[in-house]
């Protein structure tokens, strides 16, 4: 690695963690270039080869720099390569903050690197801000009842941050390109990944990047009825999610579990349907910017926190706004 480009020594580099997806640079890295610009200048890590379009969406969102570390442990061995990786990149750049983007396997990068670097980390962030000792990390806590403000105060702060907290914004910038050798430890080689099986393609958006979450829960009734749930989303280009109701009958797959022990999504648009509202499903998506519920108990909590409610039947309202929407 040689020395980083010469910048504006005053603004600190905010090393960003990328996470792609079939070669795509996903949404909620760019979500946390543009809180990285808040806090410092953006530079990026990519872990494996990083192609011309990669390299291109990363600079169009502000990243002046792109850090490549490309070794076959990335790829043949579990997490730790991928956490070594982070952390020797975070050495050598000195940033003021690290961020990944808050799933299992970032969590897990996180959690080691923060440990590797003697930092502070902070989970599940939905906010950054420039503060005066540091980065000030917002936390919805409590599911979802209270914000929490952190600073870390010992080391570079390792944040996760939650997919759909910020609307991605455009900065461009000319990133240059450099390549990072790390000498991976013995450690990193104790667990060999010995085979991968693709999920098959729903041909939805991811659930944690979609835009529209079309969600059914135990007013569903069964798991032939999620067909219906299914046809709005289609109509809406939107992706189905489930509460943990629902999984835990079987009705649909628990990867699609929506709430506090299941994903946390943010959407333009949540639309549930057969939700009560419970406060564990609410933690997981009362960050969305408009909420639709439709509920036969005119009471049912979701109420609470929607933005438009529709008091009736479900497997009476959902099939008639799917033919409505596939008219259209």
């Amino acid at each position: 690695m040689t020395a980083p480009p010469e910048g504006n020594p005053a603004v600190p580099p905010v090393l960003v963690l990328v996470e792609r997806s079939g070669g795509t640079v996903r949404k909620p890295t760019l979500e946390m270039l543009t809180l990285a610009r808040r806090i410092g200048d953006p530079v990026a890590l990519v872990l494996g080869p990083a192609d011309d379009a990669t390299v291109a969406t990363l600079g169009e969102y502000g990243a002046g720099t792109v850090y490549v570390v490309d070794a076959p442990e990335l790829s043949d061995f579990l997490v730790v390569p991928h956490a070594e990786a982070v952390t020797e990149v975070a050495r050598q750049v000195q940033p003021a903050a690290v961020l990944v983007t808050s799933s299992a396997d970032g969590k897990e990068i996180a959690g080691r690197a923060a440990v590797a670097l003697d930092s502070g980390i902070v989970t599940d962030a939905t906010d950054i801000q420039a503060g005066p000792d540091g980065p000030v990390v917002t936390q919805s806590v409590f599911s979802g009842q209270w914000l929490a403000g952190s600073t870390v105060v010992a080391g570079p702060p390792v944040i996760t941050v939650r997919p759909n907290s910020v609307t991605p914004q455009a900065a461009p910038a000319q990133p240059a390109v450099e390549p990072v050798t790390v000498a991976f430890s013995d450690l990193a080689r104790s667990a060999r990944v010995t085979g991968t099986t693709a999920q098959p393609s729903s041909g939805r958006p991811d659930l944690t990047d979609a835009a529209i979450v079309v969600a059914g829960g135990r007013g569903m009734g069964s798991a032939e009825a999620f067909a219906v749930v299914e046809r709005v989303a289609d109509a809406l280009g939107a992706e189905v999610a489930a509460s943990r109701a629902a999984t835990d009958m079987g009705w649909y797959g628990h990867e699609f579990q929506v709430g506090q022990t299941g994903k946390t999504v943010a959407p333009q648009l949540y639309l549930a349907g057969g939700i009560s509202g419970a406060i564990q499903h609410r933690a997981g998506m009362q960050g969305s910017k408009t909420i639709v519920a439709v509920n036969k108990d005119p009471k049912a909590p979701i109420f609470e926190i929607a933005d438009f409610g529709v008091v009736g039947d479900v497997h009476t309202v959902l099939p008639a706004l799917a033919d409505e929407l596939e008219k259209r």
